[in-house]
This record gives C-alpha cells, sequence and structure tokens, in this order.
C-alpha cells in the first residue's frame, strides 16, 4: 500500500489552492494558472533559484522568497503580483540586459529568446540603468557548437542539464560576482574538453543566444527542451 500523501492548503493571490507537501510555490501557482515568471527555472531540471525572478511576498516573513525553491507550507498566504514584485521583476531583467550585451535586433536568437519574452511582457521598452558593455569571450571551438558569453545570463541551465541529466558535468561556474562566467572543464576552449560527448542539450535548454548550433539561421533558432521532463522521469524510474 502507497504511503498517504500528505496535503498543505494555503493561498496564491487570494486564490485557495490545494498541494502536495513536496510541492514548491511555483509548481502550485502553475499547476493553478497562477503565472509567476522565470528565467533559471526549467521542468525537469533541479532548481537553484538563479535569477530571482519568481521572488515572491509570504504572509509573516520579513523578506521575499524564490517560489522555486520554497516549498509550501499550511496555511502559507502567498502574493505572486503586487506592484512592489512587478517594480523588482522589470529592474532584474532591464539589469540582464544591462550586465552583458544583449542586442535583440542583430541577435540570431531573436525572436526565440526567453528573456526577449520576457522583458516584452514585463512591458520593458527601455533600460534605465547603464550599459557595461563588456568584451567578452566567443568560443567557437566546438566543431558543432558556439558559446557567446556576451549573450549568457547565468541561468546555470546549461551547467545543470550536463550534470543532472547528461553525467558529463562538462560546465560549470568561474568567477564571482560581474566576473562570473560559465566554463568547459578547467577552463579549456570548448572544441579540447575531454569531458564533452556532444549531445547538445546545453544548447537546447539556453533560454537567449549564448550557446546556438554553428550553421543554423536566425528562424531556426528554437530550442527544443521536450526531452526534459521525459528523462527525469526515466533517470527516477531507475533509481
Amino acid at each position: 500500500m502507497s504511503p498517504a500523501v500528505e496535503i498543505k492548503t494555503l493561498q496564491i493571490d487570494g486564490k485557495d489552492v490545494g498541494a502536495r507537501a513536496d510541492q514548491t510555490i511555483l509548481e502550485v501557482a502553475r499547476e493553478n494558472g497562477i503565472d509567476i515568471p522565470t528565467l533559471c527555472h526549467l521542468d525537469g531540471l533541479g532548481d537553484v533559484g538563479a535569477c530571482r525572478l519568481c521572488l515572491v511576498e509570504v504572509k509573516g516573513s520579513n523578506k521575499l522568497l524564490p517560489a522555486c525553491v520554497t516549498r509550501v507550507q499550511e496555511g502559507m498566504e502567498v502574493t505572486a503580483h503586487s506592484p512592489r514584485l512587478e517594480s523588482l521583476r522589470k529592474i532584474i531583467v532591464e539589469m540582464l540586459f544591462s550586465e552583458r550585451n544583449h542586442v535583440c535586433s542583430v541577435c540570431v536568437s531573436n525572436g526565440h529568446c526567453e528573456l526577449q519574452a520576457l522583458a516584452a511582457s514585463l512591458g520593458i521598452t527601455h533600460v534605465r540603468v547603464p550599459y557595461l558593455n563588456p568584451k567578452l569571450q566567443v568560443d567557437a571551438t566546438n566543431r558543432r557548437f558556439v558559446i557567446d558569453h556576451n549573450r549568457c545570463v547565468l541561468c546555470s541551465r546549461c551547467v545543470r542539464v550536463c550534470d543532472e541529466i547528461e553525467g558529463a558535468h562538462t560546465w560549470d561556474h568561474f568567477g564571482r560576482g560581474i566576473d562570473c562566467r560559465v566554463i568547459t572543464d578547467l577552463n579549456q576552449p570548448w572544441g579540447n574538453s575531454d569531458s564533452c560527448t556532444g549531445c547538445g542539450k546545453c544548447v537546447h535548454v539556453c533560454p537567449t543566444g549564448a550557446l546556438v548550433e554553428k550553421g543554423r539561421a536566425a528562424g531556426e533558432m528554437r530550442k527544443r527542451q521536450q526531452f526534459l521532463p521525459y528523462l527525469t522521469l526515466m533517470r527516477e524510474g531507475r533509481q
């Protein structure tokens, strides 16, 4: 006999909802048609709360909490949309645009970019903070793929999919703060990597134009991510 499932009752934006005790606020919100914006989250990958776009207000807490990694609790009262949260989300997206070199009009992922879509959904028409305009590396040493660090938002999706799904752990983070970037192996050119399997999963989970496949036109840059939930279920079934 399977163990009884513990159910929690809570409110999100004034709506009464029920959830399993092991679910996050983000999971429950989306199950109930309440949209909370995210960038680092992707179904099938472990969550790290990196982008902070899913911050929500929880009654009784003196700080904002990331919905993707916060478990539900009995009687929790969550606010997912408020003028304060909308303002913070706009600032976060604007800072992502200003930190690297995101110029949509000349980007290969124009029209297929999650950062671009987020900006549109939040009504962002311009950036109110100074652009840093860094001159970062473009690594085209891999025979099939390219990484452009100028378009990376440090969501860590590539790191997690390579570790959790492919098991290669080719990618990782190097440096801190403004100097942080993703690297292959011990900071080797991608084409020299001994661990990369060439599967391309990292490319397809990238939300921007940082990781792309060579030889594809802008209209062909749509990422295929449907494999993740399936592979995750298969992996859990083998454990």
